[in-house]
């Protein structure tokens, strides 16, 4: 799963400089607490989740990923540190939360936003202003459930009602 987002990342990042840049799922980053010297930025996205519990599967258009990211200019290397936001299934009662399963295209869209993100903060580029929008295919039906939601649970989802 990791190899996906690194691949993505190793594609848009190649062009910088001569640093070279990781990137790692650590679901202990939160809003507002990057470490000293690091960078935050947070985006949205749609992505599928299965119930462990029923199997049941549901799409969302508010799966919030928080970034965290870091360019050690001593040894030429940058960290990146990702923390996808899960969801629960409204089903069952005792419910877990569980990782979204993003389509190969929005993390690509993920991945070139944070990269923008890194360009203006790391290297200080000004890049103007482009937002590519991420591919949505499916249906969703009723609103966003802030109850089943971890990123509203950690007051962060964007789309919080």
């Amino acid at each position: 799963m990791i190899s996906l987002w690194n691949s993505s990342l190793q594609d848009q990042i190649s062009e910088l400089h001569d640093d070279t840049w990781n990137i790692e799922i650590d679901e202990t980053i939160e809003e507002n607490r990057p470490a000293r010297d690091w960078h935050q930025y947070i985006s949205g996205s749609f992505a599928q989740f299965r119930c462990s519990l029923c199997r049941k599967g549901w799409g969302s258009k508010r799966v919030q990923v928080l970034f965290h990211f870091h360019l050690d200019t001593k040894i030429n290397q940058g960290t990146i540190k990702v923390r996808r936001f899960k969801q629960k299934c409204r089903r069952c009662t005792q419910a877990q939360w569980e990782d979204p399963n993003f389509p190969v295209e929005n993390i690509d869209v993920l991945i070139e936003r944070l990269v923008r993100n890194i360009r203006k903060k790391c290297y200080r580029e000004d890049l103007g202003e482009t937002n590519r929008s991420s591919v949505f295919n499916g249906k969703i039906n009723g609103p966003h459930e802030s109850a089943h939601c971890e990123a509203c649970h950690k007051g962060i989802c964007s789309q919080a009602n």
